[in-house]
C-alpha cells in the first residue's frame, strides 16, 4: 500500500505548473488584502479545516459551510444535503466574497450539486476558484448537477484520487481511502509554493504559529485582530 501511496504522492509532484498558478492567485489575493474562503462537503470538511486556524496556516482563511453536510451531523443527511440544489449558492451568498477574495472548494467528485455551485457563484461574482478534485474519480462518479466542479475554476489542481477513493487490496480495492492524505499533501504543498512567492516578493504572509510554542499565542492574538472582523469564527462568544 506505501508504494501506492507515495506514487500518488509523486503524481501530485509531476503536476507542479497547476500548483503555481494557484499558488500565484493566493498570493496575489493575499497582496491586495483579500480572504481564501475555503469550502468542501462530507469528509472534503476535513480539508476545510485543515485550511482553517491551523498551524503554520493562513490567518486569512474563512471557511464555508453548511451544518447539513457534516457527517457528524447525520450520515446520510450529510449525503443527500450536498445533492441538494440551492444550498451551495445559498452559503456561498450568505458569505458574500469579492475580489480581491479567492475561494478554494475541497471535492474528490466533484459531481454534487453543493461544492459545483458554490465554485459557479464565486466565478459569478468575479472571485477565483481554484478546485481541489480528482480528474479520475469525477469521471467515475454519478453525475447529479449536469456539471462539474472543475468546469468552474480558474485553476484545477488534480489529487490523482482513483475513483471510488480506496486503493486496497490492488487486485480489487475495498479500503484504504486516500482523498485526505492526498489533499492535505496538496494543500501543504501549495502553501509551501505560496511562500516561496513572497519570500521572492518580500510579502510578509499572515501566518499562524502554533500556540503550543513559547510566544504563538502572541503572535496569533495580532492576527485575530486583523481577520476577526471578516472571519466570523475567529471572533470570541
Amino acid at each position: 500500500m506505501r508504494q501506492r501511496v507515495r506514487a500518488l504522492l509523486d503524481g501530485i509532484d509531476a503536476r507542479e505548473t497547476e500548483l503555481r498558478r494557484a499558488a500565484r492567485l493566493v498570493l496575489d489575493c493575499l497582496r491586495r488584502d483579500g480572504i481564501v474562503f475555503t469550502a468542501g462537503a462530507g469528509h472534503s470538511l476535513a480539508m476545510v479545516c485543515e485550511t482553517f486556524y491551523r498551524a503554520g496556516g493562513l490567518a486569512a482563511v474563512r471557511p464555508l459551510w453548511d451544518p447539513g453536510v457534516l457527517p457528524l451531523s447525520g450520515a446520510a443527511r450529510s449525503s443527500a444535503a450536498e445533492r441538494e440544489p440551492g444550498r451551495g449558492r445559498a452559503v456561498l451568498a450568505e458569505a458574500d466574497p469579492a475580489p480581491p477574495d479567492l475561494v478554494v472548494v475541497f471535492s474528490t467528485s466533484g459531481r454534487n450539486p453543493y461544492p459545483v455551485e458554490i465554485a459557479r457563484e464565486a466565478l459569478a461574482r468575479g472571485v477565483p476558484v481554484v478546485a481541489v478534485t480528482s480528474a479520475a474519480a469525477s469521471a467515475a462518479a454519478a453525475d447529479r448537477s449536469g456539471t462539474r466542479l472543475a468546469e468552474h475554476a480558474t485553476v484545477v489542481l488534480d489529487t490523482g484520487v482513483p475513483a471510488g477513493d480506496v486503493i486496497w487490496p490492488v487486485e480489487r480495492p475495498r479500503t484504504a481511502a486516500v482523498s485526505t492524505v492526498l489533499a492535505a499533501y496538496l494543500w501543504a504543498s501549495l502553501l509551501a509554493e505560496v511562500a516561496e512567492l513572497a519570500r521572492m516578493h518580500d510579502v510578509d504572509l499572515p501566518l499562524w504559529t502554533s500556540s503550543n510554542v513559547p510566544g504563538g499565542d502572541e503572535r496569533n492574538a495580532e492576527l485575530m485582530v486583523r481577520y476577526a472582523g471578516r472571519v466570523p469564527q475567529l471572533r470570541h462568544g
